[in-house]
Protein backbone atom coordinates (compact mmCIF):
# COMPACT_ATOMS: atom_id res chain seq x y z
CA UNK A 1 0.00 0.00 0.00
CA UNK A 2 3.05 2.60 0.84
CA UNK A 3 7.02 3.06 -0.48
CA UNK A 4 8.99 5.07 1.97
CA UNK A 5 11.41 6.94 0.68
CA UNK A 6 13.89 9.70 1.86
CA UNK A 7 14.61 12.77 0.55
CA UNK A 8 17.35 15.77 1.35
CA UNK A 9 17.13 13.95 5.03
CA UNK A 10 13.32 14.10 4.39
CA UNK A 11 11.41 10.92 5.14
CA UNK A 12 8.10 10.60 2.43
CA UNK A 13 5.69 7.86 2.42
CA UNK A 14 4.25 7.07 -0.96
CA UNK A 15 0.60 6.06 -0.80
CA UNK A 16 -1.54 3.97 -3.22
CA UNK A 17 -3.81 6.63 -3.27
CA UNK A 18 -1.56 8.95 -4.56
CA UNK A 19 -1.21 11.14 -1.45
CA UNK A 20 2.48 11.55 -0.05
CA UNK A 21 3.15 11.68 3.49
CA UNK A 22 5.90 13.78 5.53
CA UNK A 23 6.84 11.77 8.09
CA UNK A 24 8.80 14.62 10.18
CA UNK A 25 5.99 17.46 9.67
CA UNK A 26 3.03 14.83 10.22
CA UNK A 27 1.66 16.30 6.90
CA UNK A 28 -0.32 14.82 4.25
CA UNK A 29 0.09 16.05 0.53
CA UNK A 30 -2.19 15.14 -1.90
CA UNK A 31 -2.19 16.87 -5.39
CA UNK A 32 -4.69 17.40 -8.00
CA UNK A 33 -8.16 16.32 -6.19
CA UNK A 34 -10.33 18.13 -8.82
CA UNK A 35 -13.20 17.86 -6.56
CA UNK A 36 -16.40 19.36 -8.47
CA UNK A 37 -15.20 17.88 -11.26
CA UNK A 38 -17.60 15.43 -11.85
CA UNK A 39 -20.72 17.39 -11.04
CA UNK A 40 -18.94 20.32 -13.40
CA UNK A 41 -19.35 18.11 -16.86
CA UNK A 42 -22.71 16.41 -15.55
CA UNK A 43 -24.14 19.90 -15.52
CA UNK A 44 -22.97 20.19 -19.37
CA UNK A 45 -24.57 16.87 -19.97
CA UNK A 46 -21.55 14.40 -19.68
CA UNK A 47 -23.16 11.16 -19.06
CA UNK A 48 -20.33 10.62 -15.37
CA UNK A 49 -21.68 7.92 -13.14
CA UNK A 50 -22.11 10.28 -9.83
CA UNK A 51 -21.08 7.64 -7.43
CA UNK A 52 -17.27 8.80 -8.56
CA UNK A 53 -18.03 11.96 -6.55
CA UNK A 54 -18.09 10.24 -2.80
CA UNK A 55 -14.73 7.99 -4.22
CA UNK A 56 -12.85 10.74 -3.89
CA UNK A 57 -13.61 11.55 -0.58
CA UNK A 58 -13.62 7.69 0.57
CA UNK A 59 -10.27 8.28 -0.95
CA UNK A 60 -9.39 11.07 1.52
CA UNK A 61 -10.42 9.45 4.47
CA UNK A 62 -9.14 6.02 3.72
CA UNK A 63 -5.66 8.60 3.43
CA UNK A 64 -6.29 9.91 6.71
CA UNK A 65 -7.10 7.25 8.34
CA UNK A 66 -4.07 5.62 7.57
CA UNK A 67 -1.93 8.04 8.58
CA UNK A 68 -3.34 10.20 11.06
CA UNK A 69 -1.41 13.51 9.81
CA UNK A 70 -1.36 16.97 12.14
CA UNK A 71 -2.03 19.02 9.12
CA UNK A 72 -3.05 18.78 5.25
CA UNK A 73 -1.48 20.72 2.29
CA UNK A 74 -3.22 20.50 -1.13
CA UNK A 75 -0.91 21.29 -4.08
CA UNK A 76 -3.32 22.92 -6.32
CA UNK A 77 -6.68 22.37 -7.99
CA UNK A 78 -8.33 21.15 -4.60
CA UNK A 79 -11.72 22.07 -7.04
CA UNK A 80 -11.92 22.01 -10.22
CA UNK A 81 -13.71 24.88 -11.12
CA UNK A 82 -16.89 27.27 -9.90
CA UNK A 83 -18.71 26.21 -7.53
CA UNK A 84 -21.19 23.20 -7.54
CA UNK A 85 -22.92 20.61 -5.00
CA UNK A 86 -19.96 19.12 -4.22
CA UNK A 87 -18.58 22.31 -2.92
CA UNK A 88 -21.06 21.40 -0.10
CA UNK A 89 -20.00 17.52 0.32
CA UNK A 90 -16.47 19.22 0.61
CA UNK A 91 -17.85 21.69 3.39
CA UNK A 92 -18.83 19.19 5.48
CA UNK A 93 -15.75 16.90 4.83
CA UNK A 94 -13.44 19.56 6.06
CA UNK A 95 -16.24 20.44 9.15
CA UNK A 96 -15.50 16.33 10.06
CA UNK A 97 -12.38 15.66 9.60
CA UNK A 98 -11.04 18.87 11.53
CA UNK A 99 -7.38 19.00 10.54
CA UNK A 100 -5.49 21.88 9.42
CA UNK A 101 -5.50 22.47 5.95
CA UNK A 102 -3.62 24.64 3.43
CA UNK A 103 -4.18 25.19 0.28
CA UNK A 104 -1.47 25.94 -2.73
CA UNK A 105 -3.44 28.11 -5.01
CA UNK A 106 -3.52 25.76 -9.07
CA UNK A 107 -4.74 26.83 -11.96
CA UNK A 108 -8.13 25.73 -11.61
CA UNK A 109 -8.42 26.91 -7.87
CA UNK A 110 -10.68 30.29 -9.50
CA UNK A 111 -13.51 30.03 -6.36
CA UNK A 112 -13.46 33.10 -4.18
CA UNK A 113 -10.86 32.61 -1.60
CA UNK A 114 -13.47 33.68 1.26
CA UNK A 115 -15.13 30.89 0.70
CA UNK A 116 -12.08 29.09 1.75
CA UNK A 117 -11.45 31.28 4.52
CA UNK A 118 -14.88 31.07 5.64
CA UNK A 119 -13.93 27.11 6.45
CA UNK A 120 -10.62 27.85 7.79
CA UNK A 121 -8.65 26.71 4.84
CA UNK A 122 -5.25 28.93 4.47
CA UNK A 123 -4.58 29.80 0.96
CA UNK A 124 -0.84 30.83 -0.34
CA UNK A 125 0.74 30.53 -3.92
CA UNK A 126 3.50 28.90 -2.88
CA UNK A 127 5.04 27.30 0.80
CA UNK A 128 9.10 27.48 1.40
CA UNK A 129 9.05 24.82 4.58
CA UNK A 130 12.82 23.23 5.52
CA UNK A 131 13.85 23.51 2.41
CA UNK A 132 10.99 21.77 0.74
CA UNK A 133 8.93 23.93 -1.55
CA UNK A 134 5.89 23.30 -1.41
CA UNK A 135 4.07 24.53 -5.11
CA UNK A 136 1.50 23.62 -7.94
CA UNK A 137 3.88 23.80 -10.86
CA UNK A 138 6.85 21.93 -11.50
CA UNK A 139 9.67 24.36 -10.54
CA UNK A 140 13.25 24.13 -9.57
CA UNK A 141 14.25 26.74 -7.11
CA UNK A 142 17.98 27.02 -5.87
CA UNK A 143 18.69 25.68 -2.28
CA UNK A 144 15.17 23.68 -2.59
CA UNK A 145 13.67 20.55 -3.44
CA UNK A 146 9.84 20.92 -4.57
CA UNK A 147 6.84 18.99 -4.75
CA UNK A 148 4.40 19.77 -6.96
CA UNK A 149 1.57 18.60 -9.27
CA UNK A 150 -0.15 20.01 -12.13
CA UNK A 151 0.87 17.57 -14.81
CA UNK A 152 -0.98 14.28 -13.70
CA UNK A 153 2.38 11.96 -14.57
CA UNK A 154 1.57 8.56 -15.51
CA UNK A 155 4.10 6.30 -17.21
CA UNK A 156 3.59 3.46 -19.24
CA UNK A 157 5.12 -0.06 -19.65
CA UNK A 158 5.63 -2.07 -22.50
CA UNK A 159 5.76 -6.25 -22.86
CA UNK A 160 7.45 -8.16 -24.75
CA UNK A 161 4.88 -7.74 -27.76
CA UNK A 162 2.34 -5.23 -27.98
CA UNK A 163 1.21 -4.94 -24.55
CA UNK A 164 1.38 -2.03 -22.59
CA UNK A 165 0.15 -0.18 -19.22
CA UNK A 166 -0.07 3.13 -18.09
CA UNK A 167 0.05 3.65 -14.59
CA UNK A 168 0.12 6.79 -12.67
CA UNK A 169 3.19 7.50 -10.78
CA UNK A 170 5.49 9.67 -8.57
CA UNK A 171 7.81 11.17 -10.58
CA UNK A 172 11.02 12.14 -9.30
CA UNK A 173 13.63 13.85 -11.50
CA UNK A 174 16.87 16.06 -9.92
CA UNK A 175 15.34 18.93 -7.55
CA UNK A 176 11.39 18.05 -7.80
CA UNK A 177 8.93 15.03 -7.27
CA UNK A 178 5.77 15.33 -9.05
CA UNK A 179 2.97 13.77 -7.19
CA UNK A 180 0.30 11.72 -9.47
CA UNK A 181 -3.48 13.01 -9.73
CA UNK A 182 -5.67 12.13 -6.43
CA UNK A 183 -8.71 12.74 -7.96
CA UNK A 184 -10.99 9.55 -9.65
CA UNK A 185 -11.74 11.74 -12.27
CA UNK A 186 -8.75 12.88 -14.16
CA UNK A 187 -6.32 12.23 -16.84
CA UNK A 188 -2.56 11.79 -17.12
CA UNK A 189 0.30 12.57 -18.96
CA UNK A 190 2.75 9.87 -20.06
CA UNK A 191 6.35 11.05 -18.77
CA UNK A 192 9.72 9.78 -20.18
CA UNK A 193 12.26 9.46 -17.93
CA UNK A 194 15.90 10.01 -18.56
CA UNK A 195 18.46 8.56 -17.01
CA UNK A 196 18.42 9.82 -13.42
CA UNK A 197 15.08 9.89 -12.94
CA UNK A 198 12.98 7.49 -10.64
CA UNK A 199 9.89 6.71 -10.90
CA UNK A 200 7.18 4.96 -8.36
CA UNK A 201 4.22 3.80 -10.20
CA UNK A 202 0.57 2.64 -8.35
CA UNK A 203 -0.14 -0.81 -9.59
CA UNK A 204 -3.83 -1.32 -7.58
CA UNK A 205 -3.18 -1.21 -4.30
CA UNK A 206 0.72 -0.52 -3.97
CA UNK A 207 3.34 1.68 -4.69
CA UNK A 208 6.71 0.41 -6.18
CA UNK A 209 10.31 1.55 -7.88
CA UNK A 210 10.30 1.00 -11.50
CA UNK A 211 13.61 0.10 -13.10
CA UNK A 212 14.31 0.63 -16.61
CA UNK A 213 16.88 -1.13 -18.92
Amino acid sequence: MTLEVSINNHDFVLHCSGAMYWIQKKMLLISDAHLGKVSHFRKHGAAIPGGIIHKNFIKLDEAIHHFNPESICFLGDLFHSELNNEWQLFQNWVVRTNIPIVLVAGNHDIINPAKYHDINIQIVSDWELDGVLLTHYPEIREGFFTLCGHIHPAVELRGAGRQYLKLPCFFKSHGQMILPAFGEFTGTYVMQPLQDDVVYAIIKDAVIKVAFD
